[in-house]
């Protein structure tokens, strides 16, 4: 296919994408599922599992094999520049007064599912197809663990912006124990690719280049001060141009010693200095990033699954094994984490909620094993059927939560908050405020 076909079939994809996502978005609405619990449904819709089944030819039209790099790529950009705007409205200086109860949820929700995850897959190793040709089994034992213990950080940040959850101490703790989470969890993910390719570069590298992200991001809080006075000398168009390139620079960083490209422009948002001016910038990338291109990454990976695997018994009934087994860890041990850290009922069952939602990021991680060739394509399809359910689980238990105990208080108190205090809210990705920092 000729480079101008492909921008030509590109385009077409596009506007059917956002047709079908806001299409489901708004027949979701009524049953309180967030847009993006939508794209994710959406993504499927139009992969094999359900337009490959009915209309095939349709589906190979709109999105032949040469269209999903670029569709991944596009993705790829719009899921960081919203990290990006994530990491900006989270408020560093919330984390002093939970980080221990952060760092207690992180470890629970992390090592409960790994064990839990990596068990399963061991004891049915003679009945599910899980391992491809020439991988050793220890190797997709541990990828499954470490695809259950990973949070949907992104998401867990989109949610908690959607639902202006920010000012809770549940969304505060969960935002930071899910960047906790998945940092370790990417780190652990090294680990395991370093062992399917049989050297530890990978994992040093992914250590190292952590390590080293830290110390930057030090340096950047540090000069905020500095840096700001700065950025004041810009024009609207040098300082835009100023934050895209520092935006890709730290996602490009982050990818390339194999903690995803997420974790540079989310850490580069924390840390970027704030004034009404870098607000109104940050906020035109906006709409662009939410409405247009995050979700193309839900259809590509969509593309990639076919529930029409599950129709064998076994494989079905190992995925609601995998699905009741990360929910156990994730939630579970995410709750019991709180409450073993002081956190009241009704807080840690939320922080619980959140933390199980694994969407984009599990998304994300599944598509490396499968590039990687550590995965089948049936294990994939099961681990895109988890992603689905914990993250569409998030939001009918957030609200069944509110109507058992009428809400929690927020651990700040958002409506007392002046102008002043706090910066404007940066509009959240589909165009709304997204409320101050989450």
């Amino acid at each position: 296919m000729s480079a101008t076909k492909l921008g030509t079939t590109f385009l077409l994809a596009v506007v059917v994408i956002l047709a079908v996502c806001r299409g489901v978005t708004l027949l979701l609405r009524p049953v309180g599922q967030p847009p993006v619990v939508a794209e994710m449904i959406a993504g499927v819709l139009l992969g094999p599992s359900v337009l490959g089944l009915l209309l095939p030819s349709v589906e190979h039209h709109l999105f032949p094999d040469q269209l999903r790099p670029v569709l991944y790529v596009a993705g790829q950009l719009g899921l960081v520049l919203f990290m990006f705007q994530s990491g900006y409205e989270f408020r560093l200086d919330r984390l002093k007064s939970v980080a221990g109860p952060a760092a207690m949820v992180s470890l629970a929700g992390i090592g409960a599912p790994l064990l839990l995850g990596a068990a399963l897959t061991w004891a049915v190793r003679d009945s599910v197809d899980t391992s491809p040709p020439g991988v050793p089994l220890h190797v997709t034992v541990l990828f499954v663990g470490v695809t259950l213990a990973i949070t949907a950080f992104p998401m867990l940040a989109r949610i908690i912006l959607e639902r202006r959850l920010g000012g809770t101490v549940f969304g505060t703790i969960a935002l930071a124990a899910g960047a906790l989470d998945d940092v370790a969890a990417w780190i652990l993910l090294a680990g395991v690719v370093s062992l399917a390719r049989g050297t530890a570069g990978t994992l040093v590298l992914a250590a190292s280049g952590a390590a080293g992200l830290v110390v930057t991001l030090y340096f950047l809080v540090r000069y905020r001060g500095p840096l700001l006075r700065v950025t004041e000398r810009l024009t609207a168009e040098q300082l835009l141009l100023v934050t895209l390139l520092a935006v890709c620079l730290a996602a490009w960083y982050t990818d390339r010693i194999g903690l995803y490209a997420v974790f540079g422009a989310f850490s580069l948002g924390a840390a970027y200095p704030r004034s009404p001016r870098i607000d109104r910038t940050i906020g035109t990338t906006a709409p662009l990033s939410g409405m247009m291109l995050l979700p193309l990454f839900f259809t590509y990976s969509g593309l990639n699954t076919d529930t029409g695997l599950l129709t064998d018994p076994s494989l079905l009934l190992f995925a609601a094994g995998c699905t009741l087994v990360a929910v156990a860890g994730k939630l579970g041990a995410c709750w019991l984490g709180a409450r073993l850290a002081g956190q009241p009922q009704g807080v840690a069952l939320r922080i619980g909620t959140l933390m199980n939602a694994r969407g984009l990021m599990q998304l994300i991680a599944i598509n490396v094993g499968l590039a990687d060739g550590i995965v089948s394509p049936p294990m994939f399809t099961v681990l895109v059927v988890v992603a689905v359910v914990t993250t569409v689980m998030a939001t009918p238990l957030l609200a069944l939560w509110d109507r058992w105990d009428g809400g929690v208080p927020t651990a700040h108190d958002t409506a007392t908050r002046t102008r002043e205090e706090d910066p404007p809210a940066v509009a959240a990705p589909g165009g709304s405020p997204s409320g101050a920092g989450a």
